[in-house]
Formats: C-alpha cells, sequence, structure tokens
C-alpha cells in the first residue's frame, strides 16, 4: 500500500531546488573561469571578453578568469581622465541590480560558490551579529568610490583601492596562483600581501564557521545589489493570509534573514531555500511586470 509522506515530499523538493541551483553555480564559475590552462604558466587573459563585467565577483588577475571584475572596473578609472569604463561598470552592476537584486549573489556569483563549498567543511558553526552586516557599506563607500577619487597619482589616476588592499577573492584567485607560478615575484613580496593573506586567512575560516562571511561583512558588490533588492525585478512576494508565522523560513536562511517579516531584505540572496521550506506556500520568488498595485507577477 502507497502511502504519501508529506515531510519526504518536502524533503525532495528542497533536496531539487539546491541542486538545481548548484548546477546554475557551476556553470556560472565554469563560464566566468574558462581558461584553467593559464595556472600552469601564470598568464592572464586579455582578450576581447576581459572589455565585459562579470555580474558576480571574480577577480581580473585570476589566470583562469574570462571577465573582469566589476568592482575592480569601478575603481580602476573613477579617479581617472576617462570615465567610459567606470560609467560601464558603474551602469552595468546597476542594471543586473534592478533585474535581479542579490539573486545574483546567490546563482551565479564565482566566489559565493566557493564560500558555500567552504561552509560544508566540518566545523561548529555561528551566526554573526547582526551590526558586522553594515561593515560591507562602509568598505564600498570608503574603499571603492572615496579613496580611488582622492588619491591620485600625477596622471590623475586612481588605485583601485578595495582590490589593492583588502580584496581576499583576488588573493585566493589571482594573488597566490600567480606567486605559484612566478617564482620571482615571491622575493618581492612585501608587508602589504602579508596584510591581505592575513585578511584572507580570516575570511577563510570565517567562510567555514560564518555561511557566506564574506558576503555577509565585506563585499562591496553586495552592498550594491542588496540596496537594490528593495527595488529589484525579481523579488520575493509573502502571501500574508497563507502564512502561519511558524519560522521555518527563517531557520533554513543562509543569511540568517526572517523572509516572512522582511521579504526584500538588503541580505536576502533569493536562493530560494525558504520558498520550499514552507509549510503553507507563503513565498515565492517572482518577476514582476508592470507598476504599482495592477502590476501583473509571473512565477520563475
Amino acid at each position: 500500500m502507497f502511502v504519501w509522506n508529506v515531510s519526504d515530499w518536502g524533503k525532495r523538493m528542497r533536496i531539487s531546488q539546491e541542486i538545481k541551483r548548484k548546477i546554475i553555480q557551476i556553470a556560472a564559475f565554469g563560464y566566468s573561469n574558462t581558461y584553467l590552462q593559464n595556472f600552469a604558466n601564470g598568464q592572464l587573459y586579455k582578450g576581447r571578453w576581459k572589455q565585459f563585467c562579470n555580474p558576480g565577483l571574480n577577480c581580473y588577475s585570476c589566470p583562469a578568469a574570462r571577465l573582469s571584475c566589476p568592482i575592480g572596473a569601478m575603481q580602476a578609472v573613477s579617479g581617472s581622465m576617462s570615465f567610459n569604463m567606470s560609467f560601464y561598470a558603474t551602469g552595468f552592476v546597476l542594471a543586473v541590480g534592478v533585474l535581479f537584486g542579490r539573486a545574483v549573489c546567490g546563482y551565479i556569483c564565482p566566489f559565493g560558490l566557493i564560500q558555500e563549498l567552504l561552509y560544508r567543511i566540518p566545523a561548529p558553526k555561528k551566526r554573526l551579529w547582526k551590526g558586522f552586516t553594515y561593515i560591507k557599506y562602509i568598505l564600498f563607500i570608503l574603499f571603492v568610490l572615496l579613496l580611488p577619487v582622492i588619491y591620485t597619482n600625477d596622471l590623475g589616476m586612481g588605485a583601485p583601492a578595495f582590490c589593492e588592499y583588502i580584496c581576499p577573492a583576488g588573493t585566493l584567485e589571482g594573488g597566490l596562483p600567480l606567486l605559484a607560478a612566478h617564482p620571482q615575484l615571491r622575493r618581492v613580496v612585501g608587508a602589504l600581501f602579508s596584510v591581505k593573506a592575513c585578511i584572507l586567512v580570516v575570511t577563510l575560516i570565517g567562510c567555514v564557521i560564518i555561511c557566506r562571511f564574506f558576503c555577509k561583512v565585506m563585499c562591496p558588490l553586495g552592498a550594491i545589489y542588496g540596496i537594490l533588492n528593495k527595488i529589484s525585478i525579481y523579488h520575493m512576494e509573502v502571501d500574508e493570509a497563507a502564512c502561519i508565522s511558524c519560522g521555518k523560513c527563517q531557520t533554513v536562511c543562509p543569511m540568517d534573514v526572517n523572509p516572512s517579516k522582511t521579504p526584500d531584505s538588503t541580505e536576502c540572496i533569493r536562493c530560494g531555500k525558504c520558498t520550499v521550506r514552507c509549510p503553507k506556500e507563503a513565498l515565492s520568488l517572482k518577476f514582476a511586470s508592470g507598476t504599482g498595485r495592477e502590476r501583473t507577477l509571473k512565477t520563475f
């Protein structure tokens, strides 16, 4: 006799949803880093695809990288005599953010996938104090917007401050592989790289203990997309009539958000775990078209 077990069905749905997301993440990671052979010789791809930005965070200096990092592109010329690239990078990030918000973080950010894999390492797991999530906005304002404009060289070129002084993704994906491939670079490594290596170690440990530690605390790209979560076309909708306030959505959220109370939270990466976990199907991720009360909604 066949017995339909609701809990088993719900579990299978959650696994299926997560498998689909992982497939998309792996595909995005692979497309972003197609030149794996460059790791052997320490060369960088500098072809025409490097003129375009990756929607997620992936270091320009990674030997395998196909695309540019949008944060690096925004900084590199924000204080220079030519603003074309900066305008393009800024416009690209804003357009992607208005369309998808932080769904980019949840589905196609290469460094997001790395963090999730690190979190799977067996270790005590902790939740982050919410106050630390505001650090990424300070880093964005100070290192991405202000320093590249304030501190420039004789030619008016601003330094990519976040990439140069902080970015652990750049150290992991670009700095370490280049040092491994070029022994001569190891002899000139200075104090700055040592500081960045320490930041990387702290970040990696943080990612093992706290889910998406870098996303929550340090990522300036996540800060931009998070702000745009409030207006993004791809958004979360709550059926308040169906919601029973059971709290199950909050318990599965990797970003420590309460989706039923703050569906447009700046921390939500639209991973969809809460929508599958909800026993009343009160949560849904949707694309919106139209404006105001008359807009029509289509389920993603």
